[in-house]
């Protein structure tokens, strides 16, 4: 069974999304994306630019660091690699060329066990993993667009760590359906074992300390 995405919102936070930036176009694509300053950090979600500032805050800092660590830590002689905001990653639709993809986002920890994704500026195509920290301003993005978002480009693991609710919500795609099963959800007494890397777990304790 797919994803019920009605109940995964209507039981998770209930947080507003990053608003669109003002748009002077129908649709952006990475070629836009490009000519932007750097004082700003944005995401391109179907050709529509979400603003990314402010920063994050503190806590969501600590525990997206932990979790980093740990997984590189984890990885350091192995072929998967790890990466973490700021860090482009294109989603391109089929035939979509480079300066046409108008999907590029910044996952807050990212692993790619394709070295081949990897190019000068980025990745091009989905990460193995992908773990997103909520924030307020960018809560129901997480939950809400990037998750079909991710589903719909391959992403085989998919976690959501709510800092405030001290839990970790983990969609995995049924690589027959090519969809994520329901969501499992986990707290602060779990352990959780990644299904990209099964030999690696987590406490989710020692995730929440660090932002404590």
């Amino acid at each position: 069974m797919g994803w019920n995405i009605h109940y995964f919102l209507l039981n998770s936070v209930s947080l507003s999304m990053t608003s669109p930036a003002i748009s002077l176009k129908e649709r952006y694509t990475y070629k836009d994306y490009l000519t932007w300053g750097d004082e700003e950090r944005w995401e391109l979600i179907d050709g529509v630019a979400y603003n990314m500032s402010p920063g994050p805050n503190t806590k969501h800092q600590f525990i997206s660091q932990e979790l980093s660590g740990i997984i590189w830590s984890f990885l350091k002689g192995k072929s998967c690699r790890v990466v973490t905001a700021p860090f482009d990653v294109r989603l391109p639709k089929a035939g979509q060329s480079e300066d046409e993809t108008d999907t590029v986002v910044q996952p807050d920890v990212a692993v790619f066990c394709d070295p081949k994704k990897f190019v000068k500026q980025g990745a091009i195509g989905a990460p193995d993993w992908v773990i997103e920290v909520l924030s307020p301003s960018t809560a129901t993005k997480d939950l809400h667009l990037k998750g079909f978002l991710y589903q719909s480009h391959g992403v085989r693991e998919y976690w959501i760590v709510d800092p405030e609710k001290e839990q970790v919500i983990v969609h995995r795609l049924n690589e027959e359906l090519q969809r994520y099963t329901l969501p499992q959800f986990y707290d602060r007494t779990d352990s959780l074992t990644s299904a990209v890397l099964p030999e690696l777990t987590i406490s989710l304790d020692e995730i929440f300390k660090a932002a404590a």
